[in-house]
């Protein structure tokens, strides 16, 4: 039996292919050789970067390099997002994902500086239910009452948000029309400025995750409504859940995934992956996101995609829906 000829080409492409492959376990194997950053698309302060800190220092040991966060807010993420989708596909810049930036954005403008494909993902880290928090100077103690004080004077109270496009806004304006209420948006670049102001009175109401206004509730500074999740918060016992307080079917889950730009490495990716999975699992690990809290929960890259194709899908009939547009 005659054996088929193989082309030049064929052989070349074959050997280009070997090579590749043989290139990407290498620098797979010697990853990482330097600093680590990871990108926070939001200000210090918040959900997202209380994740990445709370990632960095147990990653750093794993890794046996140092991990750094960047914060690099503005432009509800899209500042962020636009310098990791232009780095260097090496594994060393890497982006702390917001759910509702990632999921969000691509709906709320067709001519965003990136796109989802720019990006693949890596693991899913974190995530946070989110609590209906007010300012002691509203006059409500729990769900029920403030529902009818808001239904009562509509416009009257003003909520914050950590920009156009962000959970907050999506998710309180979701509660404004299941509620059938009216309150006037006022966005921050952030949840810190969002907080302070909150705190000041200047804005009445919050419905972030909990890691932004947990102690201030804890103190009294802040009343806590409700939890819009399955499940009462173990840092705010105290505080129902949004059925519990008659309000069924209004839940809000954020997340934060890391994800590397487009080009990067299936190697170094599932390298990385494992990494992060080691570091999330570390007791010490559990420990500090209890305190923040934060519910750690490790996705590897298939599992985040599947989750990002289907909350895009979700997202995008709520902000049509909504009527929500970006700045």
């Amino acid at each position: 039996m005659t054996r088929p000829n193989i082309s030049a080409a064929l052989r070349t492409l074959l050997a280009l292919t070997a090579t590749t492959l043989l290139s990407g376990l290498a620098f797979a194997q010697s990853y990482p050789a330097k600093t680590v950053t990871l990108v926070v698309p939001n200000p210090p302060g918040g959900f997202v970067d209380a994740s990445a800190r709370l990632l960095s220092e147990p990653l750093s040991r794993v890794m046996g390099q140092s991990v750094v966060v960047d914060n690099k807010g503005g432009g509800s993420g899209n500042v962020a997002y636009s310098l990791v989708a232009r780095a260097n596909p090496d594994g060393y810049t890497l982006l702390t994902s917001y759910s509702a930036y990632h999921v969000g954005n691509p709906s709320l403008s067709p001519k965003l500086p990136w796109a989802q494909k720019d990006f693949v993902p890596v693991a899913l880290v974190t995530v946070a239910t989110n609590v209906i928090a007010v300012h002691p100077s509203v006059p409500a103690n729990n769900l029920g009452e403030f529902i009818s004080y808001v239904r009562a004077n509509p416009g009257k109270l003003s909520y914050a948000s950590q920009g156009n496009g962000s959970l907050s806004h999506i998710g309180t304006e979701m509660f404004k029309m299941q509620t059938h209420t009216s309150m006037v948006h006022i966005p921050y670049r952030g949840s810190g400025p969002a907080v302070q102001d909150v705190l000041s009175g200047q804005v009445q109401v919050f419905i972030t995750t909990p890691p932004s206004v947990m102690g201030h509730v804890q103190a009294g500074k802040l009343k806590g409504l409700a939890i819009a999740g399955k499940s009462r918060h173990p840092g705010l016992p105290s505080v129902p859940t949004t059925a519990e307080a008659g309000l069924k079917g209004f839940e809000l889950e954020a997340w934060v995934g890391i994800f590397a730009p487009a080009g990067t490495p299936a190697e170094v990716i599932a390298k990385l992956s494992t990494q992060i999975k080691q570091a999330v699992e570390l007791p010490e690990t559990k420990s500090r996101a209890d305190h923040a809290g934060i519910e750690l929960r490790y996705l590897p890259p298939t599992a985040l995609d599947d989750l990002v194709k289907r909350e895009t899908e979700f997202w995008s009939k709520t902000i049509k829906a909504a009527g929500i547009t970006a700045d």
